[in-house]
This record gives C-alpha cells, sequence and structure tokens, in this order.
C-alpha cells in the first residue's frame, strides 16, 4: 500500500512524529474532507487497530459538529469545535457492499445542505462493536493501493494545557507544575 502525503509524518524528512496528531496537531475537518475528494473512486476503509478495519459494510450514520468550551487547570478558558464521523457495523455484514470515497463525501454534501461544518474544527471518527469499546479517533496516516483508500485511526489523547504553555496550574504557585511526579517518601523498615 502507497503512503500518501497527508497526515501521515513529513515524507520530505522522515519524521515519523509528523504523523502523530499530538505532535503535529488534529487535522482540520477541511484537509480531511479535502483528502477524500481527491480519491472518489476508491473504497473507504478505515483502520482502528493494526491489521483491524472497520467491517466494509460500514455505514456513516451521522456527523456532529461539537463546539467545545473548557478551562484548564491553569484557570484558562479553551475553546475550540470538533466535526465527529460516527461509523457503524450493522449486525449482519452486508455482502457486496463497500462505501467509496465518493459516496462519503455525498452524505457530507447531505449533512452540510442543513449544518455548515467549520472547515478549520478537529476532525474525529467514531468508532466501536462488539470486540472494540466506542471511541473516537484522529485521522492519522493515510495510504491508498489503488481499489482502496485506508485511513489510519490513532486513539485521541489527554494533556496537561498548562504545561503546554509552560505555566502552573492554579492550585500550584507561579513556577510549580501541578503535573510533577510526586516526591517518593521511603519508610524506614
Amino acid at each position: 500500500m502507497r503512503q500518501l502525503n497527508s497526515a501521515a509524518g513529513d515524507p520530505a524528512t522522515g519524521d515519523p512524529a509528523a504523523g502523530d496528531p499530538e505532535t503535529r496537531g488534529p487535522m482540520t475537518w477541511g484537509d480531511f474532507k479535502n483528502t477524500l475528494k481527491q480519491n472518489p473512486d476508491l473504497h473507504l476503509q478505515f483502520q482502528f487497530e493494526e491489521g483491524k478495519f472497520v467491517d466494509s459494510s460500514y455505514h456513516i450514520t451521522e456527523i456532529k459538529q461539537a463546539p467545545i468550551v473548557s478551562v484548564d487547570c491553569g484557570g484558562v478558558m479553551n475553546s475550540w469545535t470538533e466535526v465527529i464521523v460516527q461509523l457503524w457495523e450493522p449486525s449482519e455484514q452486508e455482502v457486496d457492499r463497500s462505501m467509496k470515497t465518493g459516496k462519503a463525501m455525498e452524505i457530507v454534501d447531505l449533512v452540510e445542505k442543513s449544518l455548515p461544518l467549520n472547515p478549520t474544527a478537529t476532525v474525529k471518527i467514531e468508532f466501536g462493536n462488539s470486540k472494540f469499546d466506542t471511541r473516537q479517533m484522529y485521522p492519522g496516516e493515510f495510504a491508498s493501493d489503488g481499489k482502496t483508500f485506508t485511513v489510519n485511526l490513532v486513539p485521541d489523547f489527554t494533556q496537561c494545557k498548562a504545561l503546554t504553555r509552560k505555566q502552573s496550574c492554579g492550585t500550584a504557585s507561579a513556577g510549580a507544575s501541578c503535573c510533577a511526579p510526586a516526591p517518593v517518601i521511603k519508610k524506614n523498615e
């Protein structure tokens, strides 16, 4: 399978971290949509773990746009928008059914007639089945073999925004980290 230059690592530098949403930042809805548009005749597949794929008879059941407003441990308000594409596997496989990227874009167009989706929003794919707990994942690498366009999904992650800003949380003194490991206390035996 040929890896495409997209959400994947930087092929020019060989830096695999460039494909990691935690390092490079999450992909935007606009970039994701444009990548899909470039491959309309390929079967759209999602890999949720190494060697494990969403069944090809999946449905796109809904596309959600969620405005997020939060206050982090440093007392700073944050806001962003997420576009979440939900995938569902039918309980019985539908033989000879595989969604092409063009069909997925028809669903997107239908959604956007009622709900204009923010092109700068973070995109996530929501999926789960009887063997994989439902979760939201980021598009990571894209790959194509000429027939199938595969989106490799990577787990969501948590972070301490205060530390990312090189600040402390509101419960610690200036310059102190609320997220530093606790000191080890040795017991006298």
